[in-house]
């Protein structure tokens, strides 16, 4: 379904992404992981279009959406939590939900019943202002949002940043079960090893801007791994 093929990225005369290609299916979780600054996000905001690229071609259920603005994409169904969650922090968590029902018709501006099954806690909270929640709650809250839109790719910026373990757990569960529903590609950013090789259907591993290490989860060789992710 995502097939990102050759892409250079730039900042200015600086260049972050050389040559990378991945690809994400639908019911597969696609882990990307490297240390920090090695052009994690930036690939994330290239697939969203948030930053243009300069050279190769991104393209979502067999179209070229190289070009295509951020909210174009979002109605393709590409969704994207990044990292640091960035939640409205002066809205409740129900006005925050709201805001996933912008690139939806207005007969389609509902909050699914799966959303509460997922995340139970925020039933709970739905008068609460996201900025008084735990950051493992703003999370949450999140990732509930990006799935309001109804998307066929789900993109996650490390959503265990500091984040307390027991919900990372949660939010390990509902990654696995959206996967298991087969009718979603996740892409995840990770620097927490065990979290994506548990997750993990195939993975790719940025150092300084290229992908070094990829394959699925059975050709994984833990220490190859490892060995771009320490420091």
């Amino acid at each position: 379904m995502l097939a990102v093929s050759n892409v250079d990225l730039f900042y200015g005369a600086s260049q972050a992404l050389w040559n990378v290609s991945l690809s994400a299916g639908l019911g597969a979780v696609t882990c990307v992981l490297g240390r920090n600054g090695v052009g994690k996000t930036s690939l994330l905001r290239a697939i969203v279009g948030q930053q243009d690229i300069a050279k190769g071609e991104i393209r979502w259920d067999e179209e070229d959406i190289s070009r295509l603005p951020p909210h174009a994409r979002t109605r393709k169904g590409i969704a994207y939590v990044p990292q640091g969650r960035e939640v409205f922090p002066l809205l409740t968590v129900a006005e925050n939900l709201r805001t996933g029902f912008a690139p939806l018709p207005r007969n389609a501006r509902s909050i699914p019943g799966e959303i509460f099954e997922l995340f139970p806690v925020l039933y709970e909270m739905m008068g609460r202002r996201g900025g008084d929640l735990s950051g493992g709650q703003q999370q949450q809250l999140a990732i509930a949002r990006a799935l309001i839109t109804r998307p066929k790719l789900l993109i996650l910026d490390e959503p265990t940043e500091g984040i307390q373990p027991s919900i990372i757990k949660d939010i390990e569960r509902v990654i696995g079960l959206l996967r298991d529903r087969g009718d979603m590609a996740i892409l995840l950013v990770e620097q927490y090893f065990e979290f994506a090789r548990d997750l993990a259907d195939s993975f790719a591993v940025l150092d300084r801007g290229e992908v070094v290490v990829s394959g699925s989860r059975d050709e994984m060789v833990e220490s190859d791994v490892r060995r771009h992710l320490t420091v």
